[in-house]
């Protein structure tokens, strides 16, 4: 059965992680994805390591299920082309600093005169207005402009950047999934399209979601391992005696007294929501020091058999390889070439339109052909695109 999204179709013009991360998700849900690339500009993700079979993993994952169309959209024949392509593909996805668009000529005004239902999806560092609007960035920037680095990291060390890209993925490629489908339903409802515009800063401002709250009524910030949640109380990491780390999370009552009988340290078990400074240092002191009297797989066989919100610290190559995540099938097998390539999963489940993987992410311009062949183009007019390098 085809995915829930099946009849979407997205002209998707990003590049490097938010974009395209967000088309991912449209298209492992069925919507129909057409890559809309540069044959002189190459997106840098495609030079990422390893390669497998000429193509970067990170582009065969972040692309997968996608055609690609080589467009020189510099050349007006290529502009053209979209003119003629956005009467069925009316959803745009585009992530160039404000105004690029425009001077292309694909810009959402000059695409709405074609297709007034167009949905246009832009993503941005710092949203299409305002003093920053064509400043560069990237996601260390938005997260610290939006005031999510200052209490990131440890008091002794400072600020920290983040594992993942929280301003990117979380900010700009599900904001602009979740605006899109939104979209979708409002045309759904009125016939009428529009233009979204996302700013990766005011996402990642959003999400502040325990710690803004507070902050805005009593004005005091939240700092470097104060609150709860970043190390200002027992809710951290914990190393074994044999270099490996647990997470320990259970901040409600009855999952610390379990921890806390787990270790062999009952009597912390009252002092777990103290937030003086003084008594946090010393319960984890303590928990730091029972943590240290027994290796990795000792306090896994422990843990396994108690309910406390305490769980190994994995690697990637360990967390694929989790009884859990396994049992969800995370880690699947996608046609690549003339193999398949391991990827992640999409998490989404549905009951009656599960996410479909079509294929790795290609070359270039692989499916430029194809994709103007089924949009009316004759053979004759591909081959005067290509020779006037404006297709690929």
């Amino acid at each position: 059965m085809a995915g829930p999204l099946s009849t979407l179709k997205v002209l998707d013009f990003s590049t490097l992680l938010p974009g395209p991360f967000g088309t991912l998700i449209l298209a492992d849900l069925g919507a129909e994805v057409l890559r809309v690339e540069s044959p002189t500009r190459p997106d840098m993700v495609r030079m990422l390591p390893p390669m497998a079979g000429g193509i970067s993993a990170v582009h065969g994952y972040l692309n997968r299920s996608k055609r690609s169309l080589a467009l020189d959209l510099k050349k007006p024949e290529a502009v053209a082309v979209i003119h003629q392509l956005v009467r069925q593909y009316d959803i745009i996805v585009e992530q160039f600093r404000p105004g690029v668009m425009n001077r292309l000529g694909v810009g959402y005004e000059a695409l709405r005169e074609i297709n007034p239902s167009l949905i246009y999806c832009s993503i941005t560092g710092y949203g299409q207005d305002g003093p920053y609007r064509d400043r560069a960035g990237h996601d260390l920037n938005y997260l610290a402009v939006a005031g999510m680095t200052a209490y990131n990291g440890r008091r002794d060390s400072g600020p920290a950047p983040m594992a993942l890209q929280a301003a990117d993925i979380a900010g700009g490629s599900c904001h602009a999934v979740m605006a899109i489908l939104a979209a979708v339903i409002h045309r759904q409802a009125t016939g009428e399209g529009q233009h979204i515009d996302i700013s990766m800063t005011d996402a990642a401002f959003s999400l502040h979601a325990l710690t803004a709250p507070q902050a805005l009524i009593t004005g005091e910030d939240p700092t470097l391992e104060c609150t709860q949640l970043n190390g200002g109380s027992f809710y951290d990491c914990y190393e074994t005696r044999d270099g490996r780390w647990f997470s320990v999370a259970g901040l409600e009552p009855q999952f610390f007294l379990q921890f806390c009988q787990a270790i062999g340290r009952p009597q912390l078990a009252t002092r777990g929501l103290a937030m003086a400074p003084e008594i946090v240092a010393e319960v984890k002191a303590e928990i730091r020091a029972a943590m240290k009297e027994k290796d990795f797989d000792d306090w896994a066989a422990i843990f396994a058999g108690v309910d406390a919100c305490v769980e190994p610290v994995l690697s990637l190559s360990e967390a694929a390889e989790h009884p859990q995540l396994k049992a969800r099938g995370m880690v699947v097998e996608v046609p690549a070439g003339e193999g398949t390539q391991r990827q992640v999963a999409s998490p989404f489940k549905f009951s009656a339109t599960a996410p479909e993987y079509r294929f790795a992410g290609g070359m270039p311009g692989a499916h430029t052909r194809e994709v103007l062949a089924e949009n009316g183009f004759s053979e004759e007019a591909i081959q005067a695109l290509v020779q006037a390098g404006a297709a690929m």
